[in-house]
């Protein structure tokens, strides 16, 4: 009788008195949140379910996803990604809110533990807090060096240089009948671009199907090992009494041997990763869905190609000085951009407390998605949306700087994308040389209006089933 007086009395009442003790402090703090969150609203956003939340409505296709149910719940939404809170913008005013009106509040960034297993995010320009006096001196020593007026009008010879290998490359595919991966092409011209811009060499052989191995490796972000060979082999090189600056890597290397403490080899290598990641993809993807869009409507290819015969002369070499000549391009790039923006989130941000946004608490710690493709396709600003118009931009003073909000392909506010100022010069001529060098056509027996027409989501949003076009002689 008494052990079992002892054991009730020393085992059982204090589990009793511990399991109340839970329950009342468990009930303390859902008083306390549900408290907390009566004296802040919240965006509006779909039911979450346990544990996943709302992860199960985002299927293969977020951007889409994500813009029905803006439709819905309206252009500042709440979700819950597993244990992540995430807010996305699907408005132009409400981005506007977000990147310029409060962009101190939200130029964080939400950072992929593929970045931090690498620690990418130390030394990164695009992962680095905007607020953060290293990515001040970092963003400052970019544009510096690479993308400021006087610094892309000296290599103004480089870009035109690789546009021809291109061209050459397509001359080679023409002779021999063959197609030309417009995506892939494009994607070569440009990591050769940016490679002798910051190493004086090319990556890829121009006029080879080449590429395709290093397209690999930045998205394994293993591109740093190669570019730290680069910075070793040039510091050996260096060393010679009579060696004399050459490039971006020299002017890199100088700038760090006067000032180590604002930039060192891991800071160099990693920015030419970001460069070499963020232009290549970006710009390929660009053209490669403009090329797609002409060809699925060939009345709109034969306007461009009009324009650029009488603007140019039929065949003739196209510059940088000619874009502005060349309306109709240009507003057939806008239109690509506005159905086909190359990061449809931009890239995600985050909030380090808590933002009144509108009305609305955006949540500490939360992720904000900038929904651009949705924004491009918003049927209350845009006249038919899904039709690829490029006459709605005839008139219009629209721009892709990051001032319309209607339309900002590259992002906007003091993390507006860095590499804009070379995309705006080398996009446009790009897509003019092919189309004023050779008339094109969908290989195979495929008809325009049955052009595939699917995306592939990731960080830019591509084809996916890459465009293969014959270009056949004027």
């Amino acid at each position: 009788m008494n052990y079992y007086y002892y054991y009730y009395y020393y085992y059982t009442t204090p589990l009793a008195l511990l399991l109340a003790w839970t329950l009342v402090q468990g009930f303390n703090l859902l008083l306390v949140a549900l408290i907390r969150n009566r004296s802040r609203k919240l965006p509006p956003g779909p039911f979450p379910l346990p544990i996943i939340g709302n992860l199960h409505l985002l299927g293969n296709q977020p951007h889409k996803s994500l813009a029905k149910l803006a439709d819905f719940h309206g252009p500042i939404m709440r979700l819950n990604l597993g244990q992540i809170t995430t807010v996305v913008i699907s408005s132009a005013n409400m981005a506007k809110q977000v990147l310029q009106k409060q962009d101190s509040a939200f130029s964080s960034r939400s950072i992929p533990d593929i970045v931090k297993e690498e620690n990418f995010h130390m030394f990164s320009v695009g992962w680095l807090p905007a607020s953060h006096p290293q990515w001040r001196t970092l963003r400052k020593i970019m544009t510096s060096h690479i993308f400021s007026i006087n610094k892309l009008d000296a290599s103004q010879h480089l870009r035109y240089k690789k546009i021809q290998e291109l061209v050459g490359y397509c001359e080679r595919s023409s002779q021999m009948g063959e197609a030309v991966d417009i995506g892939a092409a494009i994607f070569r011209t440009m990591l050769n671009l940016l490679s002798n811009t910051l190493f004086s060499k090319d990556l890829a052989d121009p006029y080879e199907n080449s590429g395709k191995e290093f397209k690999e490796l930045m998205e394994g972000m293993m591109m740093d090992r190669l570019f730290y060979g680069f910075i070793n082999e040039r510091l050996e090189i260096r060393k010679s009494p009579n060696y004399q600056n050459t490039d971006v890597l020299d002017a890199l290397i100088t700038t760090s041997e006067q000032n180590p403490q604002e930039i060192d080899h891991m800071h160099i290598a990693t920015m030419c990763l970001d460069l070499s990641d963020a232009g290549t993809d970006s710009s390929s993807g660009v053209v490669e869905w403009a090329m797609t869009e002409l060809l699925k409507a060939p009345e709109i290819m034969k306007r461009v190609q009009a324009e650029l015969v009488q603007v140019l002369g039929e065949g003739n070499a196209m510059e940088e000085a000619d874009v502005a000549r060349l309306p109709y391009l240009q507003c057939i790039i806008k239109e690509t951009y506005r159905m086909h923006p190359p990061a449809p989130f931009l890239v995600p941000r985050k909030v380090e407390q808590d933002v009144e946004v509108c009305g609305y608490t955006v949540p500490k710690d939360s992720k904000v998605l900038i929904n651009v493709w949705a924004i491009g396709r918003d049927s209350t600003f845009w006249e038919d949306p899904l039709v690829f118009n490029p006459d709605r931009f005839k008139d219009s003073k629209l721009d892709v700087r990051g001032q319309d909000f209607e339309l900002i392909p590259f992002g906007a506010g003091r993390r507006i994308c860095p590499g804009m100022p070379l995309a705006i010069r080398m996009i446009p001529v790009m897509l003019g040389t092919l189309l004023n060098t050779f008339k094109w056509k969908i290989e195979g027996d495929i008809e325009p209006k049955d052009l595939d027409m699917q995306e592939k989501f990731g960080l830019t949003l591509t084809k996916l089933r890459p465009l293969r076009a014959v270009p056949l002689p004027l």
